[in-house]
Order: structure tokens, then sequence, then C-alpha cells
């Protein structure tokens, strides 16, 4: 464990104050983040928490050790359009026995699963040491494990949860502290609901832990009749699962506050009879497209496949890196205006790293501990960035014998945040037959693709300059790194 460890300090959204940060066991920091739900491709907004919270999984990594740390990241395949498109596409097979409805679940989602993981990959995001499904923690488990009936057998029992109208519900009147985390009590929730609430519900904010299915939708069997897990009590599970009734960090996007977050505090505690559910909860802020909410209607709806292989967004692809940086530029709680600008800038500097870093043959030495120390406070990317452009500087003006340490930092640090430190490198045969290819758009006057071609090259680095061989007078092109 690092000594720099006893100077992390988070901002805890359950406390409103940023606060030192001291595991409840050094040995296994347990860190939980709620995860895509995989009906469809994942957005752009989905990627922000995954890339914040791979930053603090590898911080947490360096100060405590890479074996001394759990991070859980779920995927919730339990889904009222999943589960109907199961039924839709596997009924038959499932009526017969041959096919159970978790494994048809599986199967609808298998593509959209295995983009994410893609997606996430190439923006530079580590695997979690678990990545459970919630299919997999409805029902009692062999192994012992947390599952979502028992939790809630475990909420009736404790007097927490009522079954009403096929449904259980939680009660919410019965934690007298319910609303900390969204800083709502349930007063203000009644005198903010709607008049028409549902009749079997004791309260207004009472919520769905179980409801039943009908004959026609999938379903799986329980005490309270064959059906379906509400959202929130999926995480209580998961996270009970694999952390413990009680761990360190829990985080999500601002938007999962409430009720979210707010509900499986709820479950948690009441079903375990704990204090707190995780000592620690972090919030990314809000996400917005060219100063607009993303939205499909408005048109500014993108998904990160989209970003990383089509001409959607700005009229080109952009590398994982260019998009992993773009989200990392603004700080984790502020909310952030994705741009053509903000990437293009994000393009700029990272060249510029990039160039620097490639300076040193490989990452080598330890990482610098103003890159640590600004991290370690509420991972303020911001001024770690500073310190990796002062880093860059050295580097490129370094002209003694001998190593160059300043590059060897530099690349150590980009590693270490994340970012593929040999993508400077450039192929002179690619570049040589891609400058091929655009004379040849030129000659046959496609402007457009030939334009294409060079600003994908200049994406890499590699600048183009036209020209006439002053033998031939021949039409030619030359290329140079733009560092």
């Amino acid at each position: 464990m690092s000594d720099a460890s006893q100077g992390l300090r988070l901002y805890n959204t359950l406390t409103r104050t940023k606060e030192d940060f001291v595991p409840i066991d050094p040995q296994n920091v347990r860190m939980y983040v709620c995860g895509p739900t995989v009906y469809d491709f994942a957005h752009i907004g989905n990627a922000r928490p995954v890339i914040v919270f791979d930053v603090l999984f590898r911080l947490l990594r360096h100060l405590y050790g890479e074996t001394h740390v759990t991070y859980v990241r779920n995927i919730t395949d339990v889904d009222d359009k999943i589960n109907a498109r199961a039924l839709r596409d596997f009924g038959g097979e499932i009526s017969a026995g041959t096919l159970s409805l978790n494994e048809a679940i599986r199967r609808v989602t298998e593509k959209t699963a295995d983009q994410f993981h893609g997606d996430v990959a190439t923006l530079g995001c580590l695997e979690p040491t678990v990545e459970p499904r919630a299919t997999e923690f409805v029902e009692p488990r062999a192994d012992g494990k947390a599952d979502m009936i028992t939790l809630i057998q475990s909420l009736i029992g404790r007097g927490h949860a009522y079954v009403a109208a096929g449904e259980v519900l939680f009660d919410t009147a019965s934690m007298p502290d319910y609303g900390q985390l969204s800083k709502r009590n349930l007063d203000e929730q009644q005198a903010g609901a709607r008049i028409a609430v549902d009749a079997h519900k004791k309260n207004p904010g009472d919520f769905v832990l179980w409801k039943l299915s009908s004959p026609e939708e999938p379903g799986w069997q329980s005490p309270w009749g064959r059906g379906r897990p509400g959202w929130h009590i999926e995480c209580s599970a998961m996270s009970a699962a694999y952390l413990g009734e009680v761990f360190d960090i829990h985080g999500g996007g601002l938007d999962l506050i409430f009720p979210h977050h707010e509900n499986e505090i709820a479950q948690s505690r009441c079903a375990h009879g704990t204090d707190v559910m995780a000592n620690v909860w972090m919030h990314n802020g809000f996400l917005q497209v060219e100063g607009q909410k993303m939205s499909k209607s408005l048109g500014n709806f993108y998904s990160i496949h989209e970003l990383l292989e089509t001409d959607t967004f700005g009229g080109r692809k952009w590398p994982g890196d260019v998009l992993r940086l773009a989200m990392l530029m603004t700080h984790y709680r502020e909310p952030i205006d994705f741009s053509v600008r903000k990437l293009e800038e994000a393009e700029n500097t990272l060249r510029k790293w990039k160039r620097a870093a490639d300076l040193a043959p490989v990452a080598g030495g330890r990482l610098p501990a103003e890159v640590v120390e600004a991290l370690s406070d509420d991972l303020a990317t911001y001024a770690a960035f500073q310190q990796l452009t002062q880093l860059a500087g050295e580097a490129t003006d370094f002209d003694g014998d001998g190593e160059n340490a300043a590059a060897a930092a530099l690349k150590t640090a980009l590693a270490f945040l994340g970012f593929d430190v040999d993508a400077a490198k450039v192929d002179d045969v690619a570049v040589a037959k891609a400058i091929a290819h655009r004379l040849e758009l030129i000659a046959a006057k496609n402007w457009a693709e030939a334009d294409r071609v060079r600003d994908e090259l200049l994406a890499q680095g590699v600048q183009l300059k036209d020209g006439k061989d002053p033998l031939t007078g021949e039409r030619m092109t030359t290329w140079e790194i733009k560092r």
C-alpha cells in the first residue's frame, strides 16, 4: 500500500462534503458502480461513469495494490422490454422447457453486451473485478450468495415490505430516515406526489420490489407468485453478493440519486439492519450534446459505437483515446457539454502528449507524485492534466544525453490514466497507401473523400502538404508528423 493512500479525499454525496477516504479493510477496498441496461447499445451518457470510475479503480489499485481492490459493475438484463423480446423470440422453447428464461434473455442481450464490452475497452477502461448479470441473482443461489427473492423475504419479515394487489412494495414509512441521500423526506414526497396514487400503496413513495407476471409475460417463481423483480432490488442483491452488507464506495450518474440509489439504500439497510449501505456515494454530473439535452427527438442521441465507428458526429470517427480525454477534461461532478470542439481540443492535446511521450522508448520509473496527488483530491483530472502538459514541454525541450526522464514519466502517466501510449507511432507504409489513394480520389475529382482521407491522417498526427514535383511538374504530396 502506497504512503499516498492516506491523502485520498472523495466527495460524498451522502454528506455533501469532501472527506478523507478510510477503507473498511485496506486489504480489500470495495466499490460498486451501476452498469448498463443491455436492451440497446450504450450511449455516450453511459460512457461517462464507466470512464470516471475506471480512473478511480486505477487510482485505488495504485494506492492499495492491484489485488486489494474489488470493483463490481453490474449488467442489468432484467427489464420488461428485454423480457418481452425473450418471450417473443424464444417463447416456444421456454414453454417446452428446452430453454430457461435466463438463457433466452442471455441470447437476446448477447450482442448488446458484447458491443458494450468492446466499446468500453476501446475507451481504455479496465475490466471490473466482477461483472454480475441481474438474471443470475433473482432466485436463491446454490453458492449462498445474496439474491433478490431472499432479500425481499427479509424485508417482509422485518416489517419493511408488504404484499398488495399482486405486488410486494417497500414501506417507506417504516424507515424514519428515508431520503438521506437525495435530501427528500416523506412529507415532501407526498406533497409533490400526483393526486391519483395507486390505491394499494400505503404511501405515495412506496416502490415495487416484486410484481406478478401475466401468463403472457416472462417471470420467475417466487413465494408471491410467478413474477419479476423491481429495478432497485437488483443492485442491492448483486452488491451484497460480492461486497458484503456494507462496503466502501458506490458510484453512478447524478440521475440515479433518486429514486434508484435512494431506494437501494433503503432496501439494503432495512434488509440487513445496518446503518449504511456504502460509506461513500459518488456521482458524476449530467452530459449534454452541443449545449442541448441528449434526446432521440432532437437527433443528438449517439451510441458509443456510433462515435467510434461512424461519421455521425462531426463528420468523422473519433478514436477511443480522444473520447476518453474529452470526458475527463471536465471534473467528474460538473456537467459536461460534449461537443465537436471539445473532441478536437482533446485530440490536439493528446497528440502533443503522445508525441512528447514517444521520445522515451518505454514507460518507466515511478508514476509522477504530482499526478497521484491531483487525482487523490477527488479525482481532479484537470490538475493532473496540467502536470502532463508540463512534462510534455520538458520532454520536448530535452536536448541532453541519456534518458529523457520527462518523456518516460509522461508515458508512464498516460498509460496509468488509460491512454494507449503506442498509438502515437505512425505506420509509414499505411501512410503511403493512404496518400496514394487520396491522389486517386483527387484525380477523380472526388473532393469530399479526398478531404476525409486527409482529415483521418491529420487525426493520427500526419500532416499532408500538397505541391508539385520540381522536376516533372506532376502533383505530389509530402507528409510530416505534427507535434
